[in-house]
């Protein structure tokens, strides 16, 4: 059927190719190649997905579990995967991009230029479609089509993601993985929470199925790529993208990213924020504040006005902090997040999809000042805290069981319409339980639509108590 209509050696064909279905269903878009055709045979009597079928049925070849990419001679990977829609109308990203399952005990047998992974996902053709809930697979609009290559700083971030995977893998600590291990690869939870565990090579403990997967963070970046292209269509295996990046390719050849940046910063160990201020010329005064945000992005690049817009941190997903310590080892601010969507509590069936999950799954940069209580005329209006220590940090698989049940209290909330203070139980504070929820500072009296009423109700934001930081911290300086 479809391999008439393009030369399945040639990648740049298999991609045109892909333009039939842009702005069409996929029952639409085999239609038009086959009149003929009963679309309600556009299905699988098992288990399948999108993906698949595009496989089948409109590029004409029967899904198959091979080792090698869905066209080995171009090699090419086919890849399906949903966007969604904001208030705004805007299309987001809604989920990671599983690329191939890990096999504990055969992965480690692979170098990362030997692996499935790196043989098949290379070189993938990604098609973004419109998920919407409850509507068959062949019903669904696909939007782009991105033929993307992982080259360049990527692929050697990449690599060492790859390799941070296998060697928490040999050293028997399969069932500790977590996405937060790495930056723009991950190994991510495959299947359902009672699904059976898996062996691993190094250790008699079952671990849960993972998978490659890239990030959330690094789909946002190919998702905004093609959007910035102006077109439905775009690839980057003919361009350069420049992004303000941090480090460069050299740089990573030697060292990781990690400890670039920890070495980077520590040349200010002992610094104040006025000392690093006067370092580069920056006017900041006491009453701001983003102060000491102000001073670490000064310290990472000139050019740098949020933490995000760094390219490797926005890929990565990185969430990037500064915490003051006080002298008796006490943090006296919690630390807030974005503003909770009640209405993706409706939209997903699985929180492993939440934006909740990402944030907790994510990689933490705690960039950390400690109080200084050494008497100063400087200092006599103002407390002085200096920079101390950086803290790469991953949640702990225990601490994530709590964060799933903070966020089953929040969609319970949401389902039974309790979002008024009066009639809510979201998490407190003073219920000290890692998490609470309660507007952000600035966000006190704003209101947005309940999904279930309409009624307009308190905005809420996602917030990690001042006592479970200080646990953080406290571990790391053990």
């Amino acid at each position: 059927m479809g391999t008439t209509r393009y030369n399945t050696k040639d990648a740049t064909s298999i991609f045109a190719y892909s333009k039939g279905l842009l702005h069409k269903s996929l029952a639409e878009a085999v239609k038009e190649i086959n009149p003929l055709i009963d679309v309600n045979e556009i299905d699988f009597k098992g288990k399948g997905g999108l993906g698949q079928l595009v496989e089948k049925f409109y590029y004409g070849y029967e899904p198959n579990s091979s080792p090698l990419p869905d066209f080995p001679e171009a090699g090419v990977e086919l890849k399906t995967t949903p966007l969604k829609k904001d208030a705004k109308e805007n299309y987001l990203i809604k989920e990671r991009l599983v690329c191939d399952m890990i096999d504990f005990c055969e992965i480690v047998k692979y170098s990362f230029e030997e692996s499935p992974f790196y043989k098949k996902s290379l070189l993938m053709l990604i098609i973004f479609y419109l998920h919407v809930k409850g509507k068959p697979l062949r019903d669904l609009e696909f939007i782009y089509s991105v033929l993307w290559i992982l080259k360049d700083k990527d692929l050697v971030i990449i690599k060492h993601d790859y390799e941070v995977i296998i060697n928490k893998i040999k050293q028997g600590k399969a069932h500790e993985l977590s996405e937060g291990d790495t930056m723009y690869l991950a190994a991510c939870r495959k299947g359902q929470k009672d699904d059976s565990l898996r062996e691993q090579p190094f250790s008699a403990v079952k671990a849960p199925r993972r998978a490659f997967s890239l990030k959330p963070a690094y789909m946002r970046t190919i998702l905004d790529f093609v959007k910035n292209s102006k077109s439905d269509m775009a690839t980057n295996t003919d361009v350069d993208i420049r992004y303000l990046e941090l480090v460069n390719k050299e740089d990573l050849k030697n060292e990781s990213f990690e400890n670039i940046l920890t070495d980077r910063i520590l040349k200010f160990k002992n610094w104040d924020y006025k000392q690093i201020a006067r370092y580069f010329n920056m006017q900041i005064t006491s009453k701001e504040k983003s102060k000491y945000a102000r001073v670490v992005k000064r310290i990472f690049s000139d050019k740098l006005n949020n933490f995000e817009d760094a390219e490797e941190i926005r890929k990565a997903g990185i969430i990037v902090k500064t915490i003051r310590v006080k002298s008796n080892g006490h943090i006296k601010e919690s630390m807030s997040f974005e503003n909770i969507n009640y209405n993706e509590f409706l939209e997903i069936d699985d929180w492993i999809n939440s934006r909740w999950y990402e944030i907790i799954t994510s990689r933490f940069m705690f960039v950390v000042f400690k109080e200084d209580e050494t008497p100063s005329p400087e200092w006599k209006d103002e407390k002085r805290f200096i920079l101390d220590t950086v803290l790469f940090w991953t949640m702990p698989e225990k601490d994530i069981q709590t964060a799933e049940q903070y966020w089953n209290n929040i969609k319970a909330n949401v389902i039974s319409d309790t979002l008024e203070d009066s009639d809510n139980t979201f998490w407190t504070l003073a219920d000290n339980k890692f998490f609470h929820v309660r507007p952000k500072a600035q966000n006190m009296l704003q209101k947005c639509l309940s999904p279930i009423s309409g009624k307009r109700v308190p905005k809420k934001a996602y917030w990690f108590n001042n006592k479970y930081i200080e646990t953080i911290i406290g571990k790391s300086s053990n």
